[in-house]
């Protein structure tokens, strides 16, 4: 009786289990290989299911049998990983630029772009309506981070910036930026005190706003720091503090005159020093070394076939002149202060890598900024961080590790898990093994929405000039 018994039961779970319902999802990614960013780890043959913007499961392709969905990739012989983020870009160059800003937004995604970080420029409330309306799905184009308008002292360097003349206009300042909502606050060096790039920093620390940006060559960077300076953009201000002449020469020029010295005067024993702070900090670092690159042979680099640059309108490539007169009167000064800069700069990756400084990955494109192309430099400075030292690996981290952490989001973004966002990439090749690779983007996948080859070029012929 009791066999009789635990057979029949046996027999009602398997038809229970048999046709028990199946989970319904919008997206199925079958026969993915998932690259782990963090761990380096390659993982075959997994299902990825995707509800919204939600990545709900990734299990091995046996189990897709639990699942039904709405759309289905297959993506045999492909790679999975998180989509890139370029954490120092430019939307600015006033109202009259605003549409053409608008229209650079589809490159970042069709490069594998899903996030980026604007540093800072003159056209806030339209980056910020771009913002809610990529959020909310009305417009195509990346999740953005912004700044707002950048900090900087009684004459600007920029326009759109916030005038901080002294330590009383700070609290107005900030209040500002809070009342806009935005994600971080930008200081900029050009005519802000060293007393005044403290009190920013001290005072958003209070309030718990991150701090990052260009600090003016008169302050010390570690003080930044031990004040609660949450990163640096560039290189410049770390190298000073890796120069043990940087006292004396602040005091006899506290200008980027004095960068050809401080370079000269590395001493990478004090870098050492220096890298461990931030380390311990766990200030992050933009070190954008493709724009470096591509200013310091701005003169000699014909970029009038550059692929990208059909893609450019009239007026933000108008805005291209004022770096090549720079670099033209630097030239005839016979300064070769940016060349020295690169090499310095390439020389200073690994070692801060190694150290557990969090780098990340920027490209400092937009308008002014001569030919650096949203989307596509973003590889470029990946590429790179690769010349100078750094695996595949780890110049991918640079991107999808520490961009999310910079703003605490680690937990959202990342990797390949249950529960994180689904802003994913279909690759065609293995970026670690190659960080050209990377390039060859079959799907991106950004809140929610599938773009396809198709649906990405179709994008970009839209804004084709």
């Amino acid at each position: 009786m009791k066999n009789t018994l635990f057979g029949a039961l046996m027999c009602l779970l398997l038809f229970s289990a048999c046709n028990s319902p199946k989970e319904s999802t919008d997206l199925l990614i079958l026969n993915a290989t998932v690259l782990d960013v963090e761990t380096g780890k390659e993982m075959p043959g997994k299902m990825i299911a995707i509800s919204g913007d939600t990545i709900r499961a990734v299990l091995d392709i046996e189990e897709s049998e639990k699942f039904t969905a709405t759309k289905v990739i297959d993506a045999e012989n492909q790679y999975v990983m998180p989509g890139l983020w370029d954490m120092h870009v430019h939307f600015r160059g006033g109202d009259t630029l605003v549409a053409e800003n608008k229209d650079l937004l589809p490159l970042f995604l069709a490069y594998g772009v899903t996030t980026v970080r604007d540093a800072g420029g003159d056209i806030t409330q339209s980056v910020l309506d771009w913002r809610q309306k990529i959020n909310s799905g009305e417009l195509d184009g990346p999740a953005i981070f912004t700044s707002g308008p950048k900090l900087d002292g009684p004459e600007p360097a920029w326009d759109g910036s916030i005038e901080v003349a002294g330590l009383e206009d700070i609290p107005a300042a900030l209040d500002s930026l809070e009342q806009l909502k935005v994600d971080y606050v930008k200081m900029y060096d050009g005519s802000l005190t060293k007393e005044v790039f403290y009190g920013i920093i001290a005072a958003a620390e209070e309030r718990g706003l991150k701090t990052t940006g260009h600090m003016p060559m008169s302050a010390d960077i570690l003080k930044g720091v031990d004040l609660g300076l949450d990163g640096s953009e560039h290189l410049y201000y770390v190298m000073k503090a890796c120069s043990p002449k940087a006292d004396s020469l602040t005091r006899v020029n506290p200008g980027y005159g004095m960068m050809d010295e401080i370079i000269d005067t590395y001493d990478p024993q004090l870098a050492q020093q220096v890298f461990q702070k931030l380390k311990e900090n766990k200030v992050f670092v933009t070190p954008t070394l493709h724009i470096g690159k591509t200013l310091s042979e701005i003169l000699d680099v014909d970029h009038s076939t550059d692929s990208l640059l059909p893609y450019i309108s009239s007026g933000l490539q108008k805005t291209y002149g004022g770096r090549i007169e720079g670099a033209k009167r630097a030239r005839a000064s016979g300064s070769t202060m940016r060349e020295k800069m690169e090499e310095k700069s390439l020389e200073m990756i690994k070692p801060m890598y190694d150290s557990g400084v969090p780098l990340m990955a920027g490209s400092d494109c937009g308008a002014f900024n001569s030919y650096v192309y949203p989307g596509g430099s973003l590889h470029n400075e990946l590429e790179r961080l690769v010349a100078a030292g750094l695996t595949p690996i780890e110049a991918i981290k640079t991107s999808v590790i520490n961009g999310p952490a910079f703003f605490g989001l680690e937990n959202s973004y990342g990797s390949i898990e249950p529960g994180k966002m689904a802003d994913l990439l279909i690759l065609n090749s293995n970026p670690f093994e190659n960080i050209e690779k990377l390039r060859e983007v079959s799907y991106v996948l950004a809140k929610g929405e599938i773009y396809e080859q198709e649906k990405l070029r179709e994008m970009m012929q839209a804004v084709k000039q």
